[in-house]
């Protein structure tokens, strides 16, 4: 039982750290000063993420 909540807990925080990266990613794209691959070095996602919500962003 404690193993399980442990891997609850984890994966829990490992959505909130994705989405505040995602959060930081947005922000640095919407001020138009970073190139993806900035972006993707300060909010630890891949340019491939970063590039797709950039392109989610001017939809």
């Amino acid at each position: 039982m404690c193993k399980a909540m442990e891997d609850m807990r984890n994966e829990t925080r490992a959505e909130a750290l994705k989405e505040k990266s995602i959060s930081v990613a947005r922000k640095m794209l919407k001020s138009g000063k970073f190139s993806y691959e900035e972006i993707a070095e300060y909010s630890d996602l891949t340019v491939d993420e970063v590039k797709e919500l950039a392109d989610k962003q001017s939809a």
